[in-house]
């Protein structure tokens, strides 16, 4: 990248494209370990969250990864000592489906299952890990945590054991979030949904059978009543324990033009009900919902079965027909209405989503998604009670691992009791820092509507719940937890299947239960990530100063760490949550395989298989991406965008020059003014606003300001003149400025840089030296001010002369005596000359400076201005004119400089020959 500004200058190896890692040279291996060996009291300790060890590393962990690898770096250059242990979710469903995609798992005993998918992990993890210290992630690699170690599986028992005491965690039966695909329970945080879900949306009949006594008078002289309700999910028809109504809400009975058919609906759903089915009603009554009291239906699919009205808050008004179907084990909210009424809660769908023998004949063993639901809805149809069907374009979810649809479904299951946990958990969260602030508002929000979490699983790849189960009750066992707790520190959690009970139970508990333990397992992703989120730190005596994830957190490992830390320790684990979005296709696509837009991050770095559609960029341009991008939202990748990336590396390289050794004592302003903008961006880490001061600041101080105007000292001044050297020295600050910058972001540029640094000390590196330094002393009083005036003037002088050539001109600056032109003499000591300060701001061959207009000189083309000049802050203010006036050049070209200085264009201008003398 050498730009040639000094001659003779050592250039920087062009190994951008393909960039081989220094880590031999640069210590890149050893530095985590360096680190953590320094004397310092400051500590950062940025908390790894785990990433599935289930598939190659891709362009997400690269967005995930670098930017905590950043933020360490960061710090660690601003002297804290970095606590970073990478992690890996090494248990859970995704790992399972991976390692049995080959297999049949019904082949397979549990232990044999658990042996394959911890092969699979242990293969994923060393490629996984590969890849990041490729990308020059700074960590503990000689002491990564992994969910399937001995002790930690001990430490997740351990928090189990101490919420399950204070009461936050119990077993019971009720409708979950359900797979059919993996045949497991999930979590909210598991769950992914589908804006372009089609449902099957059907209108049903239930036949009013026994009406309110209070609506009795208006119902008896009238035909069969039908009460008209709205579902998209017909298979649930055959689960149904109730209709519900609210209140406070007026309802109408209304007559059909059509058929003469007598029904009630909600009064406000009653136009576009009838609109809908491509009738007429007309009102005959209205009421009030309370008067539904007491009522019932008949009902539609099931002869001889009743469902009570009852009320209900969940109801609404914005769709449907004020009327809910309610279905206690397929609905939370239908959950909530049978535990209030002691209404049965009979789940006619078995594990593998396909309904039950107590469905019936005409229903068992059909898949309640697919034909399940189109022979519910052929019962409606034959029994009379459907009045229309239609498709119906919805949000719903789906399982986020196998992209299919889930159901709600009643079960078993253990919980975590988080609606007496919410209020204590947001009080702490509310003490928590969050970047950016929404994210904190969203997390707010979902604790406050999660009311219990379901941290049980029916997989065999996890953690056990430690439960027995009493051999005459049937009632959960989990007091001798602790005997359980030792053995798992000893064989890992592989124990509870291959050891006798005799070695997990103690005598007097193993004569209570039954001989068979529970097949529950502890939500591998959650509970187990959140325990170790915290617990691990708290061997540390400390509280992580940084959680970073992406905004999927928000609902699961975010909340899961701070649900455990606070029912536990009663405080938040982590001080600050930084939450960044997902990776997209750089037109905002999804990245697909089958789209060929997927962005893989090795491919990235090496190049593909054909180098002209596939360039190695190396892994800084990887880096750049990532801090470049406006992480806070959505962030789009592509080749467009990895271009672009490089360009902008290729500016900046372009500038880092080494200059040779000098031993000058001038410093640039300009130097730390850039540094004290860039430290607060890092520190709110908004790394996209580094990179756009460092742009800004090499385009525009750099390129367009100071490197024009050093040229002629550089180039033409005598090798050894203090000038030249102060500038050089001034270089050498701007160089060890922007190469420090940028080296969070960029590292093996920044290394490299300094592994030619020509004053170089064998021992100099860009890490292990500390941050920018921006002492006061630097900065010379006035100085900014001075540059600021000349700068004013130089503007007036160049807009005078457009698209000309300014060293054709010199320029007369007239400045009546003053503070301004007090300034101007600290830059241009005599009345006129060709290599003063000034005049290299003002990029003339000469410049003359005077206190009034001479009496000779014509004034006709005389430019005037103004400039307020500031000092101590403020303390000193003054606005002084200044006339500049632009004169063609007396003299001739000097074929040495290029100034018009010159008595010939045979021979250099007097400053020139002097320099030139004997040589």
């Amino acid at each position: 990248f050498g730009w040639g500004l000094v001659p003779g200058s050592p250039r920087i190896p062009k190994s951008m494209n393909v960039q081989v890692p220094l880590y031999p040279k640069c210590g890149f291996s050893e530095l985590y370990s360096w680190q953590r060996q320094r004397k310092t009291k400051k500590e950062f300790c940025l908390h790894d969250g785990p990433p599935y060890a289930n598939g190659d590393a891709h362009v997400g962990h690269a967005l995930n990864k670098i930017l905590k690898d950043i933020t360490n770096r960061f710090h660690m250059m601003r002297d804290y000592v970095v606590h970073y242990v990478p992690g890996w979710d090494c248990h859970g469903l995704p790992i399972e489906l991976k390692a049995l995609s080959e297999c049949e798992e019904d082949d397979l005993s549990p232990m044999e299952i658990r042996q394959k998918a911890k092969e699979f992990a242990e293969k994923v993890i060393e490629k996984q890990k590969s890849a990041f210290i490729r990308w020059g992630i700074m960590a503990n690699w000689d002491n990564c945590y992994h969910t399937f170690d001995k002790k930690y599986e001990a430490k997740q028992l351990h928090i189990f054991h101490q919420m399950f005491d204070k009461g936050y965690v119990y077993q019971d039966y009720k409708p979950v979030f359900w797979s059919p695909s993996t045949n497991t329970a999930l979590a909210e945080a598991e769950l992914e949904y589908n804006q372009q879900h089609v449902s099957r949306s059907v209108y049903i009949k239930f036949p009013l059978l026994k009406p309110p006594p209070k609506l009795s008078s208006v119902i008896d002289g009238l035909p069969a009543v039908n009460l008209i309700i709205w579902t998209t999910q017909a298979w649930t028809i055959p689960a149904n324990q109730a209709v519900c109504y609210m209140p406070n809400s007026e309802y109408s009975i209304v007559k059909c033009t059509n058929t003469g058919e007598h029904f009630i609906i909600a009064s406000d759903r009653v136009q576009s009900t009838a609109a809908l089915l491509d009738t007429q009603f007309d009102v005959i009554s209205t009421f009030k919902g309370t008067d539904f009291e007491n009522g019932m239906c008949s009902h539609p699919t099931i002869p001889g079965k009743q469902s009570p009205l009852l009320p209900a808050n969940h109801v609404t008004m914005s769709k449907g027909t004020g009327l809910v179907h309610t279905a206690p084990a397929h609905g939370m909210e239908d959950y909530g209405v049978a535990s209030h009424h002691q209404l049965p809660m009979d789940c006619l769908v078995d594990e593998k989503g396909r309904f039950t023998e107590a469905a019936g004949s005409e229903l068992q063993k059909k898949a309640v998604l697919d034909e399940g639901n189109e022979a519910v809805i052929q019962m409606l149809h034959g029994a009379k009670n459907l009045l229309k069907e239609e498709k119906f374009v919805h949000s719903y979810p789906y399982d986020w691992r196998t992209k299919k649809p889930v159901i709600i479904r009643a079960s078993k299951q253990w919980f975590i009791d988080t609606a007496n946990l919410k209020s204590a958990a947001q009080e702490a969260l509310k003490k928590v820092k969050c970047v950016p602030a929404s994210g904190m508002n969203r997390m707010l929000e979902m604790l406050d509507r999660r009311t219990f979490w379901c941290i049980s699983r029916q997989r065999r790849w996890g953690v056990p719940i430690p439960v027995f189960y009493h051999k005459t009750t049937g009632n959960p066992l989990i007091n001798n937890i602790e005997n359980i707790i030792k053995v798992v520190e000893q064989h890992g959690s592989d124990g509870w299947w291959t050891l006798p009970i005799e070695q997990l139970l103690s005598s007097d508990a193993l004569a209570k239960v039954n001989q068979t333990q529970g097949s529950s397992f502890l939500l591998a992703w959650s509970v187990s990530k959140g325990a170790k989120s915290w617990c691990q730190i708290q061997d540390q005596s400390i509280t992580a100063d940084l959680y970073l994830e992406g905004k999927d957190q928000l609902g699961g490992w975010f909340q899961s760490s701070l649900l455990t830390s606070v029912a536990t320790q009663k405080k938040a684990p982590y001080k600050t949550l930084v939450v960044h979005g997902f990776t997209l296709g750089e037109k905002g696509e999804k990245m697909s395989k089958s789209i060929g837009n997927v962005v893989d991050p090795d491919v990235v770095i090496n190049g593909g298989n054909d180098h002209s559609t596939e360039p190695p960029y190396g892994a800084d341009i990887l880096r750049w991406w990532v801090a470049e991008s406006n992480v806070f939202t959505e962030v789009l990748i592509g080749p467009a965008v990895l271009n672009s990336a490089r360009e902008d590396i290729n500016k900046v390289g372009s500038r880092p020059i080494p200059p040779p050794q000098n031993k000058g004592n001038h410093r640039s302003n300009l130097v730390i003014e850039f540094a004290m903008t860039d430290s607060p961006a890092y520190k709110e880490y908004d790394y996209g606003k580094v990179i756009r001061l460092l742009e800004a600041f090499h385009t525009r101080e750099l390129s367009s300001f100071y490197f024009s105007i050093v040229k002629d000292r550089l180039y033409c001044e005598e090798e050894k003149d203090p000038k030249r050297r102060s500038c050089q020295t001034a270089l050498a600050a701007v160089l060890d400025t922007m190469v420090r910058s940028f080296a969070p972001i960029l590292p093996h540029l920044a290394e490299e840089v300094f592994q030619y640094l020509p004053y170089r000390k064998e021992s100099d590196s860009v890490f292990r030296s500390g941050w920018m330094n921006t002492s006061p002393v630097w900065k010379k009083p006035g100085l900014e001010e001075a540059v600021e005036g000349a700068c004013a003037m130089r503007d007036a002088f160049l807009g005078s002369i457009a698209g000309k050539n300014a060293l054709e001109y010199q320029v007369v600056l007239v400045i009546e005596p003053g503070l301004l032109f007090e300034l101007m003499e600290v830059l241009q000591h005599e009345e006129c000359s060709s290599t003063s300060q000034l005049n290299e701001i003002m990029m003339a061959s000469q410049t003359t400076l005077l206190t009034e207009v001479p009496r000779e000189m014509a004034t006709d083309d005389i430019i005037e201005g103004t400039f307020l000049i500031n000092l101590e802050g403020g303390d000193i203010r003054e606005e002084s004119t200044y006339k500049v006036m632009v004169l063609p050049v007396a003299k001739l070209k000097c074929l040495r400089c290029r100034r018009y200085t010159a008595d010939s264009t045979e021979t250099p201008c007097a400053r020139c020959r002097e320099i030139l003398n004997g040589k």
